[in-house]
């Protein structure tokens, strides 16, 4: 498909089928040109996806909306979030939530600091930003998202050993998906789902309570 066309299809399924109404599809509008211009200089994204942005990551990113019931919890973490995909997407979706807090959790300064002035531009007060590595912080949220962040058994450890609380965790996965799983301690997995990506027919997302 012609990126353009991707873009204008992705860009009527956030709106029709995700719920992102015309003013949080503006922000994100801004957010991908200031991702694409910031990209000229830093390296955010792979400058393969740039033309694709809309599918390959605000559409990837926003499709986990269908698995967050901001009603009934209140904090979501994304570990690794580089240049915000997915917790910029999240956070605007549920910027008029008013008690929904995101945590944005990002190692690289360039990054730390392209995200600090989307917080500002996109005028983003549900979005908190925590820089070095995630193990510096005391990680706890209703919600941790991974988004090319680590393995699976990585993930599972840190929600093991460093995250604390009851919480849930989406893991964004390749199509290795179902190999990992089958490769995880049963004591880490004992119920989830695996559910299909819409931007990836190789692509499964991992919900599971921890």
């Amino acid at each position: 498909m012609d990126p353009s066309e991707s873009n204008a299809k992705s860009k009527l399924i956030l709106r029709e089928k995700l719920n992102f109404n015309e003013e949080k599809l503006n922000k994100i509008d801004l957010f991908v040109n200031n991702v694409l211009n910031y990209n000229k200089k830093y390296n955010l994204i792979s400058s393969s996806t740039e033309n694709d942005i809309w599918c390959r990551h605000v559409l990837d990113s926003a499709q986990l909306v269908k698995y967050i019931d901001s009603n009934k919890f209140k904090s979501l973490s994304d570990l690794g979030t580089g240049a915000g995909f997915p917790g910029i997407i999240l956070s605007i979706f549920f910027s008029d939530v008013i008690s929904f807090h995101v945590k944005l959790y990002e190692k690289s300064n360039v990054k730390i600091d392209f995200l600090k002035e989307q917080k500002q531009k996109l005028n983003l007060n549900n979005v908190s930003l925590y820089d070095n590595d995630y193990q510096s912080h005391k990680l706890s949220s209703d919600y941790f998202v991974f988004r090319a962040f680590k393995k699976l058994h990585e993930i599972l450890r840190i929600s093991r050993e460093t995250i604390t609380g009851p919480h849930k965790l989406i893991v964004m996965m390749g199509k290795s998906a179902q190999d990992q799983l089958n490769k995880a301690s049963k004591a880490d997995i004992n119920k989830y789902k695996l559910v299909p990506s819409i931007t990836s027919k190789d692509s499964k997302i991992l919900l599971l309570d921890a």
